[in-house]
């Protein structure tokens, strides 16, 4: 069963990390983590999806989507723990990947604060923390 998180209002400032700890379900298509203003304002679409086998990153203004940017690097498996490290640091997000490899993609909207995340997709999340 698919498990949602939304948290809003958050107020995160450039500099944090954010940390989702979670697990992928046996079987699992994609999962997504969004980061931005609020559901249609999206600074960071972060999508692993297993049938492509790579990672699509994403940007919305408006609930329309930008340019995707594709990572090749696929440490993810079905049926898995895992643990995502984001770094927001006001002009872009810095991704560590499970596999210690990161990535970075840019914050084309210049937000100066981030106040909502999403969590969804085959993806149980165990814990979110903030540093």
């Amino acid at each position: 069963m698919h498990q949602e998180l939304f948290l809003v209002n958050m107020n995160l400032q450039p500099e944090v990390c954010v940390k989702v700890l979670g697990d992928i379900l046996p079987g699992a298509n994609l999962f997504r983590i969004n980061l931005g203003k609020d559901e249609n304002n999206i600074g960071l679409h972060f999508n692993p999806r297993f049938r492509e086998n790579c990672i699509v990153c994403n940007d919305s203004t408006a609930g329309r989507w930008g340019q995707e940017a594709r990572e090749k690097r696929f440490p993810f498996k079905q049926g898995t723990s895992i643990e995502i490290s984001i770094v927001y640091d006001g002009k872009k997000f810095l991704i560590k990947l499970p596999d210690d490899y990161e990535f970075t993609f840019p914050n084309r909207h210049n937000y100066q604060k981030l106040d909502y995340m999403s969590v969804y997709g085959d993806f149980n999340v165990v814990r979110v923390d903030f540093e």
